[in-house]
C-alpha cells in the first residue's frame, strides 16, 4: 500500500511540474497575444485617425490666424462710424468662426482647446478694451487703436498657435 503510494507519486509530481509549466507558458502566450493585438488594433485607430487630428489642428491654426488683430481687421470692415457697431460686428466674427470650428474639439487635445478658447477670449478682451478708451470715438479710430496694440503686442493667438505647432510635432 505504502508502496503504491510512493509510486503514485512518482508519476503525478512530475506530471503536476509539467502541467504547472505549461499553464505559466500558455498564459504568458496568451497575455503577449492580447498585447500584441491590443497593439496593433491602437496602430490601425492611430493611422486612421491621425489625419483627422492633423486636420483638426489645421483648423485650430487657421482659426486663430483668422482672429489675429490685424487680419482680422482687414477683412471686417466697419459698416458704419459708430465704434460700438464695429466693436460688436468684430465680436460676432470671431465668435461665429469659433462656433464654427466647435466640433474640432473632439479630435485637439483638452489642454490645446483650452489655450485656443483663452486666445479667443484675450483677443475680445483686446477688442472691448480698446472700445472704451476715450480716445477712440469712431469706428476707424478703434481699428487704429487695435492695431497699435497688435504691433506692440504679441497677439493672443500667437500664443496659442505656437502650442499648436509644439503638440503637433509631438504626434507626428
Amino acid at each position: 500500500m505504502e508502496l503504491d503510494l510512493i509510486g503514485l507519486l512518482l508519476y503525478c509530481v512530475p506530471a503536476l511540474v509539467t502541467g504547472a509549466v505549461a499553464f505559466l507558458f500558455f498564459r504568458e502566450h496568451v497575455e503577449n497575444e492580447n498585447n500584441r493585438r491590443n497593439f496593433l488594433m491602437q496602430k490601425e485607430l492611430n493611422k486612421n485617425s491621425l489625419p483627422t487630428r492633423l486636420q483638426a489642428y489645421e483648423r485650430m491654426s487657421l482659426f486663430l490666424e483668422r482672429i489675429k488683430p490685424s487680419k482680422l481687421l482687414l477683412r471686417v470692415q466697419p459698416t458704419s462710424s459708430n465704434k460700438g457697431d464695429y466693436e460688436s460686428l468684430l465680436i460676432a466674427n470671431i465668435e461665429q468662426e469659433f462656433d464654427h470650428n466647435l466640433a474640432q474639439q473632439i479630435y485637439v487635445t483638452d489642454k490645446c482647446w483650452s489655450i485656443t478658447s483663452t486666445a479667443k477670449n484675450a483677443t475680445i478682451q483686446m477688442i472691448r478694451k480698446a472700445a472704451i478708451s476715450e480716445d477712440v470715438d469712431s469706428a476707424d479710430k478703434l481699428r487704429e487703436t487695435i492695431l497699435k496694440d497688435s504691433i506692440d503686442k504679441r497677439a493672443p493667438s500667437d500664443a496659442a498657435l505656437s502650442f499648436i505647432k509644439e503638440e503637433v510635432s509631438e504626434i507626428w
